[in-house]
């Protein structure tokens, strides 16, 4: 099963190859010639990333100084702070103070404020990130805890709650600023704010193919700690993408993929495969009206079993196992779902298999940019079911004629708050005829698949 997994992550990065040779020429030779003429003192070879965080990333920020801190605010999705040098941790004030020698080149005290959640513009998200202060004034108190590595600072508070932004906001991002300046090692410390209680366990399989460190709870602590030097921020690309040409070393979210492989996948997942002959088809279901429900779940499964698939419904919750999750979908060859959360687990299918999202009206652009583009990227048979107003609760609600059938986008307007109507009002009675042709057609495809991988 790996050697699928090889063979997908070598024909992209054949592809990214030509791409990134321009890019990646320019930044060596770029970080050479200023490795020539930079003087700053606390140049190390295992943060070397870390003491040149503006020139990697060709950073131009407003409050970009002279001295060891910075924060570069030049993005539409986030912000990423450092400083340069020696730091300590006050966590009882949420604050990084430099600990390097002042000079006249850092001609006045500088401090500076953010927020280490890749949502900025996001005023509902940000109410719920702590505020994190970095500034030049050299601390008052002593080191408490000595670390000898850099350390990498992130909110898990905003939408954290949500698993679809467990990724989007925190993982995916993470994955991306671990690989810009920490790619050759896992040698730094994860500092956590907004600290949950479940996010640690949740994720404890994973986390640990990030950092070789245990992950320091900055809300739980009162002693200080002292850092040879530090990023506060996670960088985004946007909607569960990544951007190959700005990493170091191009990686995409198939190599994101490949490493959840590598948390959650057991040798005895592959034996299971062969022992059915028939397809696995996952049916994810919502339920407690959150909105969005398939309401002849019942008939859907039905079909799908006549049809020669082998049903699982799926509802999970935040209490449900990742590795069970994962032992699931990734043993299937077919996952069916409407447009929510809860299809992030799309992730956890193998290259070749076949995602089916059921798209709500009104939820064509989320759909297509959370889902159907990175299935596309993860070599995934992707299908996309558009609901037709028959199908739609919404019609009983508004009539055919309304504007919120009509014109989805005038009717939102962009408008997160008019989006409601779509995700939260709407519900779906799929035509069994047209959803027929697709479950047919996919498991032709899963049929495929099982042929070429499991056989």
């Amino acid at each position: 099963m790996d050697q699928l997994y090889l063979n997908v992550i070598t024909k992209k990065r054949r592809r990214l190859v030509k791409a990134a040779v321009f890019f990646t020429t320019f930044v060596i030779f770029f970080l050479h010639f200023m490795s020539i003429t930079d003087s700053n003192p606390f140049q190390e070879v295992r943060s070397w990333k870390l003491n040149n965080i503006r020139r990697t990333l060709s950073l131009s920020s407003t409050e970009a100084q002279s001295g060891p801190v910075n924060c570069d605010r030049s993005h539409s999705i986030y912000d990423l702070c450092s400083i340069n040098g020696p730091t300590l941790l006050d966590p009882t004030t949420s604050t990084f103070s430099s600990m390097g020698p002042t000079t006249n080149s850092y001609s006045s005290a500088l401090l500076l404020k953010t927020k280490p959640y890749p949502r900025k513009r996001d005023k509902a998200a940000m109410s719920k990130v702590k505020e994190v202060t970095l500034t030049s004034v050299p601390p008052k108190l002593p080191c408490g805890v000595t670390h000898t590595s850099p350390a990498l600072v992130f909110s898990t508070g905003g939408y954290i709650g949500n698993f679809f932004h467990q990724f989007m906001d925190v993982l995916i991002p993470l994955f991306i600023t671990v690989n810009s300046f920490f790619p050759e090692n896992r040698d730094f410390i994860l500092v956590v704010s907004d600290y949950q209680d479940w996010w640690t366990p949740k994720y404890k399989d994973l986390l640990p193919h990030f950092t070789n460190h245990p992950i320091i709870n900055m809300d739980n602590e009162t002693i200080t700690h002292c850092f040879p030097s530090v990023i506060v921020g996670i960088v985004s690309h946007g909607y569960m993408i990544m951007n190959p040409t700005l990493l170091p070393h191009p990686k995409t979210l198939v190599d994101f993929h490949y490493l959840l492989h590598n948390a959650y996948h057991q040798d005895h997942d592959d034996r299971d495969n062969i022992i059915n002959t028939r397809p696995r088809l996952v049916l994810v279901n919502r339920k407690n009206n959150v909105g969005r429900v398939i309401l002849n779940l019942k008939e859907v499964k039905s079909t799908a079993n006549e049809l020669g698939f082998d049903v699982t419904v799926f509802e999970p919750n935040k209490n449900t196992s990742l590795v069970e999750s994962y032992r699931l979908i990734h043993g299937s060859h077919v996952m069916l779902g409407v447009h929510g959360a809860a299809l992030t687990h799309f992730l956890f299918l193998r290259p070749g298999c076949v995602l089916i999202q059921v798209v709500p009206i009104g939820t064509q652009w989320v759909s297509d940019h959370y889902f159907g583009k990175p299935a596309r990227v993860l070599g995934l048979e992707y299908m996309e079911y558009k609901v037709r107003l028959e199908e739609s609760s919404l019609v009983e609600k508004y009539g055919a004629n309304h504007l919120a059938l009509r014109d989805p986008q005038a009717f939102h307007g962009g408008n997160w708050s008019n989006m409601k109507v779509y995700m939260k009002d709407q519900n779906i009675k799929l035509d069994m005829v047209r959803l027929k042709i697709y479950l047919k057609d996919a498991y032709n495809k899963a049929k495929r698949f099982m042929d070429n991988n499991e056989s």
